[in-house]
Order: structure tokens, then C-alpha cells, then sequence
């Protein structure tokens, strides 16, 4: 017999008919804005935010709607850890950029 999603055969089914999907949980407040420390360019910022207890810095574009700034899928967050990799190399970053003009 063919299968049909999680392990479910087709004619799985309690019978009655009810076979509506389950309603994902609505967003939580863990999140928060975050501080913006500089702005990149006119949609570019690095922000230091909190998400699900964690600290992060949030490098992303922006984008408006309804008249408010939300962040866009175009970004990255570190998390503490890589944020301290990063900002140990950075002196070597600057200097492979300078060799590469």
C-alpha cells in the first residue's frame, strides 16, 4: 500500500473526516529588536539582539513595510562565539583587503 506523509497510510484516518492541519504556534516575544550600533548603508545594519535567550550580532538588510523597518532574509547572525573569531581576525581581514586593491 503507497505512504502517504509521516507514515501514514492513505486510509490512516480516525474517521472522521476532520483531516485539518494543525495550526503553528504563534510567533513568541522571546526576540527583541535589538541595539543597532551603525548603519552600513540606507538598508544595511549591524544590531546586537537576543533571540530565544541567546545574544547575537545580527549583520542584515532591511526592508519597509507599512511604514515599518523590518529585517529581511539577506543576513547573517553570529552568535557570541563566531562574533569573537571574527573580531580576533579582523586585523588580518583588513590587511587581505588592502593586498587585494
Amino acid at each position: 500500500m503507497p505512504r502517504w506523509g509521516k507514515g501514514r497510510a492513505k486510509d490512516d484516518s480516525d474517521g472522521s473526516g476532520d483531516e485539518r492541519p494543525t495550526k503553528k504556534a504563534a510567533k513568541s516575544d522571546d526576540d527583541t529588536d535589538g541595539i543597532t550600533i551603525c548603519e552600513l548603508s540606507a538598508h544595511r545594519k549591524v544590531t546586537v539582539r537576543s533571540f530565544k535567550g541567546k545574544v547575537f550580532v545580527d549583520i542584515r538588510e532591511f526592508y519597509n513595510k507599512d511604514g515599518k523597518e523590518l529585517p529581511g532574509k539577506k543576513g547573517i547572525s553570529l552568535s557570541i562565539d563566531q562574533w569573537e573569531v571574527l573580531r580576533d581576525n579582523i586585523e588580518e581581514i583588513d590587511r587581505a583587503v588592502k593586498e587585494s586593491d
